[in-house]
């Protein structure tokens, strides 16, 4: 029986296991380009979500790896070799998990930054657009007014 997990132990597994499925559905899902702020915003929030799930989780996961060092200590070697191959593949899973949440962030993060800046850039081409638009649709001075012409000439 000391080679046995406790029946915690299976249960952490298997909330660990299907956490992490779940997680990682959430994150192959394609992603989009987004022209629109507060969609980009709204998947930041998600990730930022799962962020907090994942260190959530993560007593759950040191439980795991905890209790394989209890089990490596009083089990025959390939029994205690199952359970840590076992926690190995979860562990790998969660940092590809975790990096993968870090790296989607920073993206939505950087883009959000860029389109912002658009965004600015083209408020600020729109209003000089509508103030060349006024320029253009000025009456022009008459021939003979030459102050009123290099007037003109300095605004082009």
């Amino acid at each position: 029986f000391d080679s046995l997990p406790p029946a915690r132990y299976k249960e952490t597994m298997n909330t660990i296991l299907g956490w992490i499925q779940q997680s990682e559905t959430k994150l192959s899902m394609p992603q989009v380009a987004v022209a629109e702020y507060e969609i980009m915003e709204q998947r930041l929030r998600e990730l930022k979500a799962l962020q907090n799930s994942l260190q959530e989780q993560q007593k759950g996961l040191n439980y795991l790896s905890t209790t394989v060092e209890d089990l490596s200590r009083k089990a025959p070697a390939e029994v205690s070799q199952r359970y840590r191959t076992e926690t190995e593949v979860i562990l790998s899973r969660w940092k590809k998990l975790s990096a993968q949440l870090v790296e989607h962030c920073q993206k939505i993060e950087d883009f959000m930054t860029k389109l912002q800046r658009f965004q600015n850039d083209t408020k600020t081409l729109k209003k000089w657009m509508a103030e060349v638009d006024v320029f253009l649709k000025e009456e022009w001075p008459a021939l003979g007014d030459s102050e009123a012409l290099e007037k003109q000439l300095e605004q082009c």
